[in-house]
């Protein structure tokens, strides 16, 4: 699900992330730990194209696309739709004035998941204005979004948006909820659920659990845990947190200054690592 080879990503004279190797499977977890400003967001970012304003060399492939030749449309179809980006404070992003459901159904249109006949929580081939539920499309009785909700295509959305908040645990009755009346934990499932219901096959998460408690912690690496099981999701993960990603990731690679000092299968680089800093991250573990 995504290939790289000889990433390197510069701003100016500065090399801030030099990657020579990187493999996600499908139901894979693969890992990317280090410090502050080790290059591991940065590599991140770099997977989708959105290091605006960085030299960015090397070969990126992302569900099948070419990142690095893409056209912009091309890869716009490929965020959100096919690898989703789950962001350390998805509060943050979402708008204080609008319903969750009402978010999640702008997202699914936006990228034409209908959930009519023939959908399957990804881009529908069937079209047409009755497809997306009008432009009224954003609650009514039934509905997650509020008043006005029209169209067979409505509650076809409804029914994706549901499932996807199922799938991470959620109440569906969260989508008539603000951001503000949500925890920090709802929202990264959250942001999870809307990567469902638009069929993401890759998931792309920074630090999604640096801001919560312990307790929750675990429901959202469950979550992605189950994901990876039950839908063969690919997941790529920064953190600093080694205690965490030992208990998720199939492969680590140790990032410092940019580069990549320890690549390898989680047991071995998380229990008897070869790089002196590797061994430092994890002496530094309570």
């Amino acid at each position: 699900m995504i290939r790289v080879r000889d990433l390197r990503v510069a701003y100016g004279d500065r090399v801030v992330a030099e990657v020579p190797e990187l493999d996600v499977g499908r139901g894979e977890c693969v890992a990317i730990v280090g410090e502050s400003g080790s290059g591991k967001s940065t590599t991140l970012l770099a997977l989708l194209g959105l290091t605006e304003g960085a030299r960015v060399s090397g070969e990126v492939s992302v569900c099948g696309v070419d990142v690095m030749k893409a056209r912009p449309r091309a890869l716009r179809a490929v965020r959100g739709a096919k690898a989703a980006l789950v962001i350390q404070s998805p509060q943050a992003a979402l708008s204080p004035t609008t319903r969750l459901g009402v978010l999640m159904r702008r997202a699914l249109r936006l990228h034409g998941v209908t959930g009519g006949p023939g959908s399957t929580g990804g881009p529908s081939l069937t079209g047409g204005p009755d497809s997306t539920g009008g432009p009224d499309s954003t609650g009514g009785p039934g509905s997650m979004g509020g008043p006005g909700s029209m169209g067979k295509g409505s509650r076809g959305i409804d029914a994706v948006m549901a499932q996807a908040c199922e799938a991470v645990l959620l109440d569906p009755a969260i989508l008539r909820r603000y951001p503000h009346e949500i925890s920090g934990g709802q929202a990264q499932r959250f942001a999870i659920a809307m990567a469902i219901a638009l069929g993401a096959e890759v998931i792309l998460a920074d630090e999604p659990t640096s801001a919560l408690d312990v307790t929750v912690q675990a429901e959202v690496v469950g979550v992605l845990r189950g994901l990876r099981e039950e839908r063969g999701l690919a997941v790529l993960l920064v953190s600093h947190d080694l205690a965490l990603v030992s208990t998720i990731a199939d492969r680590v690679l140790v990032m410092k200054d940019g580069v990549v000092v320890e690549a390898g299968p989680a047991r071995h680089v998380l229990r008897d690592p070869d790089h002196p800093y590797t061994r430092e991250l994890l002496e530094a573990l309570p």
